[in-house]
């Protein structure tokens, strides 16, 4: 597993507002909801999501079904994209199944390329040790997501509390269903929660589910996916975030 080793940021001055709205989204939050591949690491840093996908189309049209994605979902080179297109014609049924595992074993060979986001690590033990709870709520494999934990040493800053995709396809996010059986299991409000995420349907999921939502955007791209999709707050390090968790400790 790649080390957690000091990496490049980009380099952001926050305005005192920015930083009081951050000091208060956690200071507000009891329970943190977490998406894994993006704000705990970069799973795919070194084994392509883009060819990934293109393997899953190739194995469709192996067995004579090429005709179930359109031109548009075969060129999203996004794994998730070619497995909800699949779903949608065909819910619920065996090829799902064989499908969701072929794309399971390959995030569980990533998890040992996959890169550490910068301070999420300490930014985990930090927040577990001042009492809060965590929850990974997250479209990959719940398999994958606690090997690679396992690995960082961390898996029991979440346990028992790691939802993530099952073959219920529709469940993926957006819809909030992972994270209200976070909320749900933990018995919390989802006013006293706080949602991590880096892509838009992370925002969309936590605003069905009434959960704050802070966004980490690792360059100048993803945050302005988030900013047009409507996130008010968000950060380019989780530096601030734990310069603010360990301030309030």
């Amino acid at each position: 597993m790649t080390s957690d080793a000091t990496r490049t940021e980009p380099v952001t001055e926050e305005t005192e507002d920015e930083t009081e709205e951050l000091r208060n989204l956690i200071r507000r939050a009891r329970v943190v909801l977490w998406d894994f591949d993006g704000p705990i690491c970069r799973l795919f840093a070194g084994h392509s999501a883009e060819r990934v996908a293109t393997d899953l189309a190739r194995w469709l049209e192996s067995r004579g079904l090429h005709g179930l994605l359109t031109r548009e979902e075969r060129d999203s080179l996004d794994p998730h994209v070619v497995l909800r297109a699949v779903d949608r014609r065909h819910p619920g049924s065996d090829l799902v199944a064989e499908l969701e595992e072929r794309l399971t074993q390959e995030e569980l060979r990533a998890t040992g390329s996959a890169m550490p986001t910068a301070y999420a690590d300490p930014l985990i033990r930090t927040w577990t040790a001042v009492g809060s709870r965590l929850a990974i709520t997250t479209n990959n494999s719940p398999r994958v997501v606690r090997e690679y934990l396992a690995g960082r040493g961390l898996v029991d800053c979440f346990t028992p509390h790691i939802y993530g995709r099952s073959q219920d396809l529709h469940h993926l996010k957006p819809d909030p269903h992972c994270l209200n059986r976070a909320l749900n299991a933990m018995g919390a409000a989802p006013g006293a929660a706080l949602m991590i995420g880096d892509t838009p349907s992370d925002l969309l999921a936590a605003n069905r589910a009434g959960v704050p939502f802070l966004g980490y955007a690792r360059n100048e791209r993803k945050e302005k996916l988030l900013r047009e999709a409507g996130a008010t707050r968000t950060v380019r390090s989780l530096r601030s975030v734990l310069r603010q968790v360990r301030a309030q400790a």
